[in-house]
């Protein structure tokens, strides 16, 4: 069993390398992102790779891409995607943590509260949404950022903490 396992990977590793050039993981290479978003109920259109880990409550509207080694977590609340969102690769967004259950010994309970992101946002690479946060619709959240507060339409925010940079709206514009 071994060996054809070996010989599937292999044969589908030369697909993907010929036709998009590029090598995935094995998950990756076998589980469809579109098949994989519609058995979780996202939007028409979605997809989601494999390596990513989805708790809880996840809602994702149509044409929204969700990368490699991303964790939604839905566990506390609720996590909501609008649609026409890209998460970049590395992502995480969270709608629990368990800070002040740690600092009191247990005495404390995990803290809980949704998270939204709306419609037409870039989330960028390894970029982390804390729990409880809206983000807007047309939102762009640069590389490695850290999103501690609320983001209001047509921004582009980034770093840690996500500090707004800029408005969104000169990429909507057309050329």
């Amino acid at each position: 069993m071994l060996e054809k396992l070996k010989g599937f990977f292999n044969e589908r590793s030369q697909f993907f390398k010929h036709k998009y050039n590029r090598v995935l993981p094995f998950g990756d290479t076998v589980v469809d992102r579109w098949e994989k978003a519609n058995l979780l109920g996202f939007g028409v259109n979605t997809s989601i790779y494999d390596s990513s880990l989805v708790m809880g409550d996840v809602s994702v509207g149509n044409d929204t891409w969700i990368g490699p080694n991303t964790i939604l977590d839905g566990s506390g609340g609720g996590l909501t995607i609008g649609a026409h969102c890209s998460i970049s690769a590395g992502v995480q967004i969270y709608t629990h943590d368990t800070v002040r259950r740690t600092l009191t010994g247990g005495q404390a309970g995990i803290d809980l509260a949704p998270t939204a992101i709306g419609n037409n946002c870039y989330i960028g690479p390894n970029s982390v949404i804390v729990k409880g946060i809206r983000i807007g619709n047309n939102v762009v959240v640069g590389a490695n950022s850290l999103v501690t507060k609320d983001i209001p339409d047509n921004t582009v925010v980034y770093g840690t903490p996500a500090k707004m940079v800029g408005s969104s709206l000169k990429y909507q514009e057309s050329k």
